[in-house]
C-alpha cells in the first residue's frame, strides 16, 4: 500500500529574509544525494497528491505565473552568494529564468513526485531534454550504449548528430539481450545506457531493474525515456538515474504544447548543459501543464482500459496486434512485475498490416470513412491518433535498422483516445475494417 505523507503548502509570494539561516545544500550536488535513497514503491497519484502545493500571490488556489526573466535582490551580497551556489531556489532565491523560474520549478516538483525523485528540470521540448542530458553526461570521445528500438529523432541524434558534432559515439543493442548490453559497455569510456521503458513503436518492455544493475556495476549512468508509460511504469523507483518525458504527450493530453522534463537534479549554474544550451520552458506553458498533471492518473486509466479492450477484440478478429497487456506479448509477464497495475498496460497498441499500402488503406478508412481517429503523429491525445511508424516517426532509420528494431513496413501505431463511448468507437473500427475487406474483394474481382 502506498505510503502517504504530510501535504506541503507554500504561498508563492513568500520571500525569506537574509537574516534567516540560509546555509542550504549545494544544488549542484543534489543528484548524488538522490541516488543514495533506498527505492520504495509509491502510487504515483498518491505521490502527486502529497507534493508541495503552491498558492497564488493573493491566496488563489492556483499558483501565480511568474513571467519575469530576471529577479531582484535586496542586498548586493546576496547576488554573489546565489552565483556561488550558496543560495538557490530551494530557499526561494532566483537569478534568471534560464536557470530556474518559480512557475517552472513548481512543475518540476510535480514531475519529481510523479517519478519518485528529489528533483526534476523542465525543458522546452523532448529532444532538448534528451540532447541536454546526453551532452551533460558525455564529453568528446564518450560512448553511449542505447537500445536499437528508439524514437526516430533520438536514434538520429545518437547515430548522426552527436558523432559529427560532439565526437560521442553510440553502440545500438537489443536491450532484451542482457549479455549483449554488458559486452557493449567499454570500461572507462561508456558513460550512458539509454533506452525507452516501453519502446517506440514496437512496445518492447525493458527490464529496468536488471539493466540498471548491469550498468551500475560498470559505473554507467542509466537514462530512461518513459514517455509511453507515465503512471504505468516508474523507472526511477526501479533504479534509473535519469528519467526523460516528452510532456507534450500524455502529461499534456491536449496535443497543444511542446515540452519535456528530465527527472533528476542536473542543473549546474556555471558549466551545465541545461544552463549553457538554454532549453528553457516558458513559465506560461509550465502553469498550463501543472494544472493538467493532477488528473493524469484518471486519463491514463481510461487510455489503458480502452487500449486493452480494443487489442483483445482486434486479436479475436484475426489481426496481428502488439500490445503488452495481451498474454501472448513476449514481455507481458515482465510488465506485470514492474508496472503500477492500477493504471493498466499502456495506452498504445500496434496493428501490423505487413505492407505500407495496407496500413495506409486501414488508416484512410478509420479516419475518412468512420471517424475512429486521426492520421497524426504523437500520442496521449483524447482522440485516437494513428500513424504508419516506418514512414513517419521512425523514418530516420534505414531499412536494416528498422528490421533490427522490429518495425515492419505496415506497422500502424495507435494512441488510443477516450472521447466518445468505448462501444461507439469500437463500432467505428469494425465498420472501417469491414469496408476495407469489401474493397479488397472488389479489387480482386
Amino acid at each position: 500500500m502506498a505510503e502517504t505523507g504530510t501535504r506541503n503548502v507554500t504561498f508563492s509570494s513568500k520571500r525569506r529574509n537574509n537574516s534567516e539561516d540560509l546555509n542550504g545544500e549545494d544544488l549542484i550536488l543534489a543528484k548524488k544525494s538522490m541516488l543514495s535513497a533506498p527505492p520504495r514503491w509509491e502510487d504515483p497519484a498518491a505521490a502527486l497528491a502529497g507534493a508541495r502545493h503552491e498558492f497564488g500571490e493573493h491566496g488563489g488556489v492556483n499558483m501565480s505565473i511568474e513571467a519575469s526573466a530576471t529577479f531582484t535582490v535586496m542586498e548586493p551580497e546576496t547576488m554573489r552568494r546565489m552565483f556561488s551556489g550558496e543560495l538557490g531556489p530551494d530557499r526561494d532565491f532566483f537569478i534568471y529564468s534560464r536557470h530556474f523560474n518559480p512557475t517552472v520549478l513548481n512543475l518540476g516538483r510535480q514531475m519529481a513526485a510523479l517519478e519518485g525523485t528529489e528533483a526534476a528540470y523542465c525543458t522546452a521540448s523532448g529532444m532538448s531534454a534528451i540532447s541536454s542530458v546526453l551532452m551533460q553526461l558525455c564529453s568528446s570521445g564518450g560512448h553511449v550504449v542505447a537500445s536499437r528500438s528508439l524514437y526516430g529523432g533520438t536514434h538520429a541524434l545518437l547515430s548522426h548528430f552527436l558523432p559529427r558534432a560532439c565526437n560521442i559515439t553510440t553502440t545500438f543493442v537489443d536491450v532484451r539481450d542482457h549479455d549483449g548490453v554488458r559486452e557493449a559497455m567499454v570500461e572507462g569510456r561508456t558513460k550512458v545506457l539509454y533506452f525507452e521503458a516501453m519502446s517506440n513503436p514496437t512496445l518492447t518492455i525493458a527490464n529496468v531493474p536488471q539493466l540498471c544493475r548491469i550498468a551500475h556495476d560498470k559505473g554507467v549512468v542509466v537514462v530512461v525515456d518513459n514517455t509511453f508509460a507515465p503512471m504505468v511504469l516508474s523507472p526511477a523507483r526501479l533504479g534509473a538515474d535519469v528519467v526523460v518525458h516528452s510532456i507534450s504527450k500524455y502529461i499534456s493530453g491536449g496535443a497543444d504544447i511542446i515540452a519535456a522534463s528530465l527527472v533528476n537534479s542536473m542543473m549546474d549554474l556555471h558549466q551545465g548543459a541545461l544552463m549553457l544550451l538554454g532549453p528553457t520552458m516558458n513559465p506560461k506553458v509550465a502553469f498550463e501543464l501543472s494544472e493538467r498533471i493532477p488528473h493524469l492518473g484518471l486519463r491514463m486509466k481510461e487510455h489503458c482500459h480502452r487500449a486493452f479492450v480494443y487489442a483483445t477484440r482486434m486479436k479475436k478478429l484475426g489481426l496481428k496486434v502488439i500490445y503488452p497487456g495481451l498474454e501472448d506479448h513476449p514481455q507481458h509477464g515482465l510488465l506485470k512485475t514492474l508496472a503500477n497495475l492500477a493504471y493498466g498496460y499502456g495506452g498504445i497498441l500496434c496493428v501490423d498490416m505487413e505492407t505500407e499500402e495496407r496500413a495506409n488503406r486501414l488508416m484512410n478508412h478509420l479516419q475518412n470513412c468512420t471517424q475512429f481517429g486521426f492520421m497524426a503523429v504523437s500520442l496521449g491525445y483524447y482522440e485516437t491518433l494513428m500513424s504508419c511508424s516506418g514512414s513517419s516517426t521512425s523514418s530516420e532509420l534505414n531499412a536494416e535498422e528498422k528490421s533490427l528494431a522490429g518495425i515492419s513496413p505496415g506497422l500502424v501505431r495507435m494512441s488510443i483516445g477516450y472521447s466518445g463511448t468505448l462501444e461507439q468507437r469500437w463500432a467505428q473500427f469494425e465498420k472501417a475494417l469491414s469496408r476495407m475487406q469489401d474493397t479488397l474483394l472488389l479489387n480482386k474481382n
